[in-house]
């Protein structure tokens, strides 16, 4: 019995097989998407810390109206742009 899918000339690469140009495009197109998509996570991380520390300096009643305590607060603010 033979398997037509492994012959096809679309198939996934095997390991040790050599990637060729359809390929590489795809996977450089696939890190670009993800590159974007994490940048664009952290920019909002960093823009939502940024309005919190705001929020909590210019009008601290507004964190109670939010639900959160002043230690959610500062342990919030205090997490790295990476961090979730």
């Amino acid at each position: 019995m033979t398997n037509t899918l492994a012959s096809a000339p679309n198939c996934a690469a095997r390991p040790g097989t050599p990637v060729g140009p359809a390929s590489r495009r795809l996977l450089t197109t696939l890190r670009s998407i993800v590159a974007a998509l994490r940048e664009r996570t952290w920019r909002e991380r960093m823009r939502f810390r940024w309005q919190l520390r705001q929020m909590s300096k210019d009008n601290p009643y507004l964190i109670d109206d939010i639900g959160l305590t002043r230690c959610e607060v500062e342990a919030e603010i205090a997490k790295p742009f990476w961090q979730r």
